[in-house]
């Protein structure tokens, strides 16, 4: 059966599926383009989306984490791709009111899975940050050895993540779309209103990963 699609402009939630299956960080978005090979998501600047702070006791040690509202801040173009396991940003800033492009993003996360309000899916940590003219350098590695060594993942998944961040690397090399430069002077449709989390959108139970324990083990409890 053919899944059904979202049209240009629908409002929907990204949301970041925790280890125990709760939704956790999670993302505003409209709905650029829906196909068989490409979901386009856009997050505006000054959306108002939901991130992790840490919460520390009176000595000053981290206790806990809580979900906060954070405004969104750059123009966010996010292509996700049915079935792969990271997806490609497109960012601009502002400057002086003039929008600029500001470069690429390419996150390895899981697969993403759709649900009646958006989509679900979870950092797997890796990133790479590309400049506007291609130049790149990897971000959090460091951090990325310190979850897989502390058990946060699984014995080797962290060279599975590699894998797959070069994996996406291989695109850039090629100039592939979308690192061909066609979409730097992308715009979002001007009748476009900042789109706001749905009602409920944290109540709605998680679409989980089917490989998730390959990632994960058995996840300890919150």
């Amino acid at each position: 059966m053919t899944e059904a699609r979202w049209q240009p402009g629908d409002e929907v939630v990204l949301r970041y599926i925790t280890r125990q299956e709760r939704p956790g960080m999670s993302w505003p978005a409209r709905v650029v383009e829906d196909r068989d090979d490409l979901l386009a998501l856009f997050i505006p600047n000054g959306a108002v989306t939901k991130q992790w702070r840490g919460v520390r006791d009176s000595m000053g040690q981290p206790v806990t984490r809580e979900l906060v509202d954070i405004p969104w801040r750059r123009d966010t173009l996010r292509l996700m791709y049915p079935g792969e396991d990271y997806s490609i940003w497109l960012s601009w800033r502002d400057e002086d009111g003039e929008r600029v492009f500001h470069g690429y993003y390419i996150n390895v996360e899981e697969p993403f899975r759709r649900t009646p309000i958006g989509v679900d899916t979870n950092d797997h940590t890796l990133d790479v940050v590309v400049q506007p003219d291609l130049s790149w350098v990897w971000k959090d590695e460091d951090q990325l050895a310190e979850r897989a060594a502390n058990g946060v993942y699984v014995p080797d998944f962290a060279k599975r993540v590699r894998a797959t961040a070069e994996r996406a690397l291989e695109i850039l090399e090629r100039r592939d779309h979308p690192f061909d430069g066609s979409l730097a002077e992308w715009m979002p449709d001007a009748g476009w209103a900042i789109p706001r989390l749905i009602e409920g959108w944290n109540e709605l139970p998680a679409t989980l990963w089917p490989d998730r324990r390959s990632a994960y083990g058995d996840a300890p409890p919150a």
